[in-house]
């Protein structure tokens, strides 16, 4: 087994399936584009879901990337040796291409071949779809396996709850997959230890996801009319499992962040004890993190709604344990540096952007320190309201929700006063606090992962006539800083320094139901980046897209690098409403708009 660099990794896996014929494209955004279904890109299909879908990829059929994703679930789980909040994903895509036999050989030959990882195949096991009232039993994949030299009893079918993935919603593709997993040496648990135990004797390497189904709404699987390959290897754990490492945390990925804590805390990593060792590791992550959110190309900053609100959690639940370690207040900037300098070469959105997010991040602890004193006077209304000696499990989630005081420095604070903290009743609020959030997050898959429907194509094309909107009749200036559609409504975020008035927004929408009543057709077209510029396309996220975009024209209005869903002609639209104007962040304004 060779013992690679994260480095040497990445550039290795892209090289190889350029050699089979894959074009590489770069990392898509950390926020998704006209996606409401996820506040993050939580895994390397997101992006491509028009392609899976059906939709041309200008690249062609066969693509491969490194994905930068988040995945905050439970941000509090993340301080383990496992858990982190922000990894690369390495992915190779077949669009309607080749299907099982390809994927399963090029997997095996990345994994075992001496010019690559070269894993002891005698190492690895494989788990198959075991087949259901669904889909059959995957013998394609079984078959492959077997054909390829691996043993037997070195294959395992699993139930569905194993192995098959998606849909990511209620709705969309999905299918069987086969994963592959290393021997850890760790003894078997029992006689029926398999990769589905949790016992850690079976640790996952490779996902290869087989997109055959499309899941209805009445919960029958039709057959995809294009099928597709989605595989995942995430590079943070290949790499612990390369380097002989117990922890991502112990690899180069984290080793030179770790030194700039140790250097600042004057504590030691190695032979520390645990909560000291979480400590680190979770100010490590949640920096490393941070950088990458605010960096990104459709970067954000820290606010009280969506991915600001989980910015901002990231950041203060590492001030927090910055100072746990010692760590001196304002500090946090000069580990975020050492994440840019490990990764610009990688993804250069962080040089770019390098000064916004050590700002940013040294901004968010100053306004954690006057949210502590904050705190701190409400915490002392609370114990002078006290009858007994016990904060009632209620007010100390009120500390914690309403005015961000962490429930550490509540039973910390009572110990001292010889008072007690109803934790058990905090844990409940909490819990139900969070059973709130997972129902809203569910809400935000009602419709699948992507929909392409045609009132979301209607709104999308929309989108491109309020932007040139805007820059005709406020501002050339003006950019776009996000997008989200749903079926319903729009919602388009723009630089702009003040409010726009409501006879602003009337002449906005007088010129957008001017381009509809005027029937012109979306003229489609691929083209190279340069071309695509040389011809006067907006495009403020094009450092995602491959060396072939797709523009959408709208004759005489718009003409924009984009990669969504569109009405074949500006008559289909409707009549466009603005509902609403509002400030999104400072600097930056918000316009929700329907289609009647």
């Amino acid at each position: 087994m060779k013992c690679l660099t994260s480095d040497e990794l990445r550039q290795m896996y892209l090289d190889f399936f350029k050699s089979k014929g894959h074009a590489v494209i770069k990392s898509a955004s950390l926020i998704p584009e006209n996606d409401p279904t996820v506040l993050f890109t939580t895994a390397g299909m997101h992006p491509l879901v028009p392609y899976l879908l059906g939709q041309k990829h200008p690249a062609g059929t066969r693509l491969t990337d490194v994905q930068k994703c988040v995945r905050t679930g439970d941000i509090d789980e993340v301080g383990d040796e496992s858990h982190c909040t922000f990894f690369e994903m390495l992915g190779n895509w077949s669009l309607g291409d080749y299907f099982k036999k390809e994927a399963i050989t090029w997997s095996f030959e990345f994994l075992t071949d001496e010019k690559y990882l070269g894993i002891d195949k005698d190492k690895l096991y494989f788990s198959c779809f075991a087949g259901d009232d669904d889909a059959p039993r995957d013998m394609v994949a079984h078959d492959t396996w077997r054909s390829l030299g691996v043993a037997e009893d070195h294959i395992f079918f699993l139930p569905k709850e194993n192995n098959w993935w998606g849909p990511a919603g209620i709705t969309g593709p999905c299918g069987p997959d086969t994963e592959m997993f290393i021997d850890t040496g760790k003894p078997a648990c029992g006689p029926d230890c398999s990769p589905a135990c949790d016992c850690g004797k079976y640790l996952e390497i490779w996902n290869d996801v087989f997109m055959e189904y499309n899941k209805q709404a009445d919960g029958t699987f039709a057959p995809l009319e294009q099928k597709n390959v989605d595989t995942g290897m995430g590079l943070d754990r290949t790499i612990a499992i390369l380097q002989g490492k117990g922890s991502v945390y112990e690899t180069d990925v984290f080793a030179p962040i770790i030194a700039k804590i140790e250097e600042l805390s004057g504590k030691k990593y190695e032979g520390a004890d645990e909560e000291t060792r979480k400590a680190f590791r979770i100010v490590a992550d949640h920096i490393r993190c941070a950088a990458f959110m605010i960096g990104d190309e459709r970067g954000i900053t820290p606010s009280n709604v969506d991915q600001g609100y989980v910015l901002r959690r990231l950041l203060r639940r590492a001030i927090r344990f910055s100072g746990k370690l010692g760590i001196e207040e304002g500090s946090l900037p000069k580990i975020a540096q050492v994440v840019i300098d490990k990764y610009a070469h990688a993804y250069e959105e962080l040089k770019i952007n390098e000064t916004k997010i050590l700002s940013e991040i040294a901004k968010e602890e100053e306004r954690f320190q006057k949210t502590i004193t904050q705190g701190m006077k409400e915490f002392e209304k609370t114990v002078e309201r006290l009858d007994g000696d016990t904060i009632d499990g209620k007010s100390a989630f009120r500390l914690y929700d309403t005015f961000g005081f962490p429930i550490e420095f509540t039973l910390e604070l009572a110990a001292e006063r010889g008072l007690k903290v109803d934790k058990d009743g905090f844990d409940k609020a909490f819990q139900h606090h969070q059973e709130l959030s997972h129902a809203g997050a569910e809400q935000r898959f009602k419709g699948g992962l992507a929909d392409t429907s045609e009132q979301t194509a209607r709104l999308h094309t929309a989108t491109h006539l309020l932007n040139a909107a805007l820059r005709k009749l406020l501002s050339e200036d003006i950019v776009q800083k996000g997008s989200n559609i749903t079926a319903e409504r729009l919602r388009f975020d723009f630089n702009f320094p003040r409010k726009v008035e409501r006879d602003e927004l009337d002449k906005l929408e007088a010129y957008v139901n001017e381009a509809i009543a005027a029937g012109l057709d979306v003229v489609e077209e691929e083209m190279s980046v340069e071309e695509a510029k040389a011809q006067g396309a907006m495009g403020v996220f094009d450092s995602k897209y491959g060396d072939v975009v797709k523009v959408y024209t709208i004759p005489g209005y718009s003409k924009e690098i984009c990669g969504g869903p569109h009405a074949k002609n500006t008559a289909e639209l409707g009549h466009f409403k603005i509902k609403k104007e509002q400030s999104s962040s400072a600097g930056v304004r918000r316009i929700k708009a329907v289609l009647d």
